[in-house]
């Protein structure tokens, strides 16, 4: 029994009570696999792993039932659980820090004399990334035509496309059937008037039966997904072509080539990490990897799109429309503003970068993934 926990033992670690323990074995939910001597629950290692994806769901307010369904899930395995997890919970940290910006904004506000009304402050508390970022987007956030052409070369001579996380619709085909699938009620709002018909559903469970569309496309929302291998395989069952424009996790090359994320924000290496390479992604489904050179007066706000055009970075709107910043926190957004203010001011930052002045465009990690 040296290898298991007693269920005494359980609840001192984790906080939760025996009581809660015993409930969860009674519904078979976490049945411990073996006893003590004395006929105590006792916890294997395979036990204490289920539990603690159990706990974890149940702090992000999940269901007991749902939980089960989770846990049980006969077509993840263990990695593929964990994964997922992870993204339920930087949605739960994108959330507390779209809240924290909101406060500190009412905060300065009240400073100030100024009183929020009673409708901003409701909003604050159902705040998340997209509802905080979205209502930015149509500022700074538009079609690329060079990025665009090549995504729509690579959908090839496909009727139907299917565009998954498709936002505001920026980079959707005029001259194909779009149809959109957009989880974010602010994005799917901010949708014009002419936009393709959008259906509310995140990629892992696309509502479409096998082979619906000649083509699925997405275009820099992977990273906003709770699981990327099990959203591109959705794609890949509805649809016989998929298209995904995404940035590469695992090149470390571009945090040090890019001097935003090199010299500023090195937070943004917790952010990547343990997040699927691209090369797993394209072995998920059988695609290949082509490389995207960013234009240095690209259209597109992303976060890469401005590396020739440090000053951008000082624009709060352009800023509110990249996730990264949101996510990042208030800290560390504000210290590197202040710090590129000056650089840019001194000197500095021309200095350290003479050589970008020459180049037409920059690879910086994003790849079009195609299968």
């Amino acid at each position: 029994m040296a290898e298991h926990l007693t269920v005494g033992r359980v609840a001192e670690l984790t906080g939760v009570s025996v009581r809660t323990l015993h409930h969860y074995d009674e519904i078979g939910l976490m049945r411990p696999s073996a006893r003590t001597s004395a006929g105590h629950r006792a916890y294997s290692t395979a036990d204490v792993e289920r539990l603690r994806e159990v706990l974890a769901y149940r702090r992000l307010g999940f269901g007991l039932r749902e939980i089960a369904d989770l846990v049980d899930d006969p077509a993840t395995d263990a990695v593929a659980r964990l994964r997922r997890l992870r993204g339920l919970l930087l949605e739960q940290r994108d959330r507390a820090a779209a809240m924290v910006t909101a406060i500190d904004e009412e905060l300065g506000a009240r400073a100030m004399g100024i009183r929020t009304t009673p409708e901003e402050q409701l909003r604050m508390v159902g705040a998340q990334l997209y509802e905080t970022i979205g209502s930015a987007y149509p500022a700074t956030r538009r079609t690329e035509p060079r990025i665009a052409a090549r995504v729509w070369e690579a959908l090839g001579d496909a009727r139907t496309v299917l565009n998954v996380g498709a936002g505001t619709g920026s980079y959707e085909p005029a001259d194909r059937e779009v149809t959109a699938v957009e989880p974010s009620a602010v994005m799917r709002a901010w949708r014009g008037p002419d936009a393709a018909p959008c259906v509310a559903a995140g990629a892992e469970s696309l509502p479409f039966a096998d082979q619906s569309f000649d083509a699925a496309m997405a275009f820099s929302t992977v990273h906003h997904w709770h699981d990327p291998v099990a959203g591109l395989r959705e794609m890949r069952r509805v649809a016989r072509r998929v298209v995904v424009f995404t940035h590469d996790a695992s090149d470390t090359g571009w945090r040090r080539r890019f001097w935003l994320t090199r010299d500023y924000l090195p937070e943004v290496a917790g952010l990547v990490a343990g997040r699927p390479s691209a090369d797993e992604l394209a072995r998920a489904i059988g695609g290949r990897l082509e490389p995207v050179l960013i234009p240095w007066d690209c259209a597109d706000g992303f976060l890469e799109a401005y590396w020739r055009r440090p000053e951008a970075y000082l624009n709060d709107a352009v800023r509110r429309a990249v996730s990264v910043w949101t996510r990042v926190g208030p800290e560390a957004e504000q210290r590197a503003v202040h710090t590129l203010r000056d650089d840019l001011s001194s000197g500095r930052w021309a200095e350290r970068n003479r050589e970008l002045a020459a180049l037409d465009a920059a690879e910086l990690g994003l790849r079009l993934l195609v299968a």
